[in-house]
C-alpha cells in the first residue's frame, strides 16, 4: 500500500501550504474506497469550470491516468504513476516538455495531482523479490480519489447550470421573436401607441445581452422582454376589442339597408357585390375610371382617361408614421435635406424629390406614388428605395409596383421600415 507521508518538491520548486493540504487530504480516503477512473475524468472535465483547470491540463492528466494499470482507482492498487516526460509527450500527442512541466504543474496547485519527488527527481519504483512495487516516485492520484465526491457535485452544479442557460436561451429566442412580431403588427394595424418608444425599448434589451451571455445576463433581458410583451400585448387586445365594437354599427346597418325591399336609395356600388371583401374589391370614387382587372392604375396616356385622376386622398391603410422611425430605419436621405438636414416632413420630401432623380425615377411615377400613399409616405417609400438601391435592379419599376399594390391595399410600410430600423439597430451601427 502507498505510503502517505508528507513529501517535499525536488529542487528548487518551494512547498506550498496548499500541497501539504493536498497530503493531509489524502490520508482521509475512506477504507476500501474506489472509484472508476474514466467516470471521474468524466466528471473533472464537466467541473473543470469550478476547479480552474483548462483542457490541456485535463490531456495531461488523461495521459496519466492512462499510465494507471487498473480500471477503478483504489489504495489497494497504489495512487501513484511514474511515466517519463518523453512517455507523456508520445500520449499526449507531441506535448512539448516545457508545456507538460507547466500544465503538470497546474494539476498539483489545482489539488488533482500530489507530487511524489525521489532523491534525484526521477520517476521511477522499486520492487522487492516477488516483483511487486514496494515504493514508487512519481505523481500520486489519491487527492483525485479522495474528492471523488466532491468532484461529481461540482459537475451537477456545472450541468445544471448549463441547462438553466439552454432554457433561458430559448425563452429569450421566443420573447424576442413575439416583441418584434407584435411590433409589426402593431404598425400595420395603426394600433394606437407610441411604437417608436417601444422599439426602442426592444432593442436596448436585445443589446444589453453580451455575445457570450451568462444566465444573469440573459434572464435580465427576459424580465424585460416578458414586460414588454405583455404590454405590447394588452394594447393589441384593446384595440381589437375597440376596432369590433366600432365595426358592428355598420354590420347591422348595412344589413338593414340590403334587407328592405321597398327602398328608393340606390346602394353604392361597393356594398352591391356579394363577392367576398378582397383587395381588388374595395370600393373606388365614382370620378376614378374602373381599373384593369389586375388591379393597374388607370393609363395615363388615353385621352379619354386625361380628365380623370387617381384620388388624392392616400388609401386608409396607408397614414404617416412618425418621422423619427423613418429616419432612423432610413438616415443616408438626411444628407440631401435643406442644408444637410431634415427637421420635419417638408424637409423630407424635398429630399425625396432629390433622391428620386439620383435614382431615375421618373416624375409621373412619383407623382402617381403622391396620390396614391399620400406624398409623406411616398418621400417614405423613396428614402426606403435609397436604402436598398444596391439591391434593386430598376427603382421606378420598384416604385410603380408598390403604387399598384397600395391602390389594391395589398402593401404596408411598417414591416419594411421596421426591418430597416433593426438592421440599423446592430452593434456598431449608428442611426439617424
Amino acid at each position: 500500500m502507498e505510503s502517505l507521508q508528507v513529501t517535499t518538491p525536488f529542487g528548487r520548486r518551494p512547498m506550498a501550504l496548499g500541497m501539504l493540504a493536498s497530503q493531509v487530504e489524502a490520508r482521509d480516503i475512506e477504507p476500501d474506497k474506489s472509484v472508476d477512473k474514466w467516470r471521474l475524468f468524466r466528471m473533472l472535465c464537466e467541473a473543470k469550470p469550478l476547479l480552474g483547470v483548462t483542457d490541456r491540463a485535463l490531456a495531461v492528466l488523461n495521459a496519466l491516468l492512462s499510465f494507471y494499470p487498473k480500471g477503478e482507482l483504489s489504495e489497494e492498487n497504489g495512487l501513484v504513476v511514474f511515466p517519463s516526460n518523453a512517455q507523456l509527450s508520445l500520449r499526449t500527442h507531441g506535448m512539448a516538455e516545457a508545456t507538460l512541466r507547466r500544465h503538470l504543474a497546474a494539476l498539483v496547485d489545482a489539488g488533482l495531482l500530489i507530487r511524489k519527488d525521489s532523491p534525484n527527481g526521477k520517476r521511477y519504483a522499486r520492487k522487492d523479490r516477488a516483483g511487486a512495487i514496494d515504493e514508487a516516485f512519481g505523481f500520486s492520484l489519491a487527492c483525485l480519489l479522495a474528492r471523488a465526491d466532491e468532484i461529481e457535485q461540482l459537475a451537477a452544479t456545472v450541468i445544471n447550470e448549463r441547462l438553466r442557460l439552454q432554457r433561458l436561451r430559448e425563452r429569450l429566442t421566443l420573447y424576442r421573436r413575439d416583441v418584434a412580431k407584435l411590433i409589426d403588427t402593431a404598425l400595420e394595424e395603426r394600433a394606437p401607441g407610441n411604437w417608436l418608444a417601444f422599439h426602442e425599448r426592444f432593442r436596448k434589451l436585445v443589446c444589453s445581452v453580451p455575445r457570450t451571455p451568462g444566465a444573469d445576463d440573459v434572464a435580465y433581458a427576459l424580465e424585460g422582454l416578458e414586460d414588454l410583451r405583455d404590454e405590447i400585448g394588452n394594447i393589441l387586445e384593446l384595440h381589437l376589442k375597440t376596432k369590433n365594437m366600432n365595426g358592428n354599427p355598420d354590420h347591422i346597418e348595412r344589413h338593414i339597408q340590403n334587407s328592405d325591399s321597398d327602398s328608393n336609395t340606390e346602394s353604392e356600388p361597393g356594398f352591391e357585390t356579394k363577392q367576398e371583401a378582397g383587395p381588388e374589391n374595395l370600393p373606388l370614387p365614382s370620378k376614378v375610371p374602373q381599373v384593369k382587372p389586375h388591379g393597374d392604375l388607370p393609363d395615363r396616356q388615353n385621352p379619354a382617361l386625361r380628365q380623370s385622376s387617381v384620388p388624392a386622398a392616400p388609401h386608409p391603410n396607408l397614414k404617416p408614421f412618425p418621422l423619427g422611425l423613418v429616419l432612423q430605419a432610413c438616415p443616408e436621405i438626411m444628407m440631401y435635406g435643406p442644408s444637410g438636414k431634415i427637421n420635419g416632413w417638408r424637409d423630407l420630401m424635398a429630399a425625396a424629390v432629390v433622391v428620386r432623380s439620383m435614382l431615375g425615377i421618373s416624375p409621373s411615377a412619383y407623382q402617381e406614388a403622391c396620390e396614391i400613399m399620400g406624398p409623406e409616405n411616398a418621400a417614405t417609400v423613396i428614402a426606403c428605395i435609397f436604402k436598398r438601391a444596391g439591391h434593386i435592379n430598376s427603382a421606378g419599376g420598384y416604385l410603380r409596383d408598390l403604387t399598384r399594390r397600395a391602390w389594391r391595399g395589398e402593401f404596408a410600410i411598417g414591416p419594411m421600415l421596421m426591418a430597416l430600423a433593426r438592421a440599423n439597430s446592430a452593434p456598431g451601427r449608428q442611426t439617424g
